[in-house]
């Protein structure tokens, strides 16, 4: 008797093709060598992604994602404040993106085009920006009301910034356990909250001292 394929999902696609990634080196040169080699139909296929670029921009959302469910097991987590949710966000999502980094460094270092790169960051960024925008507090916005025609927003995109720049930091990091990036994690949001807070000076002391240690001392 034959045996029953195994249904086919979104996450199964996924994982073919990040395998198919690091097998190659490469990713697949069109969506039909991808099926065939995979032994998927294209309608198959198409039912979960358009193109194979499509993929690529998934795969970032789904690290946001899992993050997202891990952080809501967490029955603590919706009383905490919005530094404390930024801070579990990110430490939650630089383990999964850890546990996948292989991966992840050689799908952002790929072409050498930082644009092109951020491109397959275009649906974490619309998720990431829906998800600060939930969190963010009356006290920050009161905080800030001389700012209020602009002041969101600009707390959507510094809140973005501060992620790729922690992905930048995080890709170049060679310390034992990726160590390094955890203090930046925390140094950068406080700095980040000092910013919102209108008294940056103590904070943005700290996080320079330590960017210098790192690119100074480390060459």
């Amino acid at each position: 008797m034959a045996t029953k394929k195994s249904e086919l999902s979104k996450d199964k696609i996924v994982s073919m093709y990040m395998d198919y990634v690091l097998e190659h080196n490469e990713k697949p040169k069109s969506v039909y060598q991808f099926f065939k080699l995979n032994n998927i139909t294209e309608k198959e296929f198409y039912n979960f992604f358009g193109t194979i670029e499509s993929i690529e921009k998934e795969i970032f959302n789904m690290f946001f994602e899992k993050t997202i469910a891990l952080l809501k097991k967490d029955k603590d987590f919706e009383t905490y404040d919005m530094r404390s949710k930024l801070l579990s966000f990110n430490f939650t999502f630089f383990e999964l993106l850890t546990a996948n980094r292989s991966y992840v460094v050689m799908a952002l270092k790929e072409s050498g085009n930082q644009l092109k790169s951020l491109t397959k960051l275009s649906n974490l960024r619309k998720s990431y920006i829906e998800f600060v925008s939930e969190i963010i507090t009356d006290e920050i916005r009161t905080k800030q009301e001389q700012f209020q025609n602009f002041q969101e927003k600009a707390i959507l995109e510094s809140c973005w910034f501060q992620l790729l720049l922690t992905i930048k930091f995080w890709i170049d990091d060679t310390s034992p356990a990726f160590e390094k990036t955890d203090i930046y994690i925390e140094k950068s949001i406080n700095t980040a909250f000092e910013l919102f807070n209108v008294a940056p000076l103590d904070s943005l002391i700290d996080f320079g001292k330590f960017i210098f240690k790192e690119k100074i001392y480390s060459k």
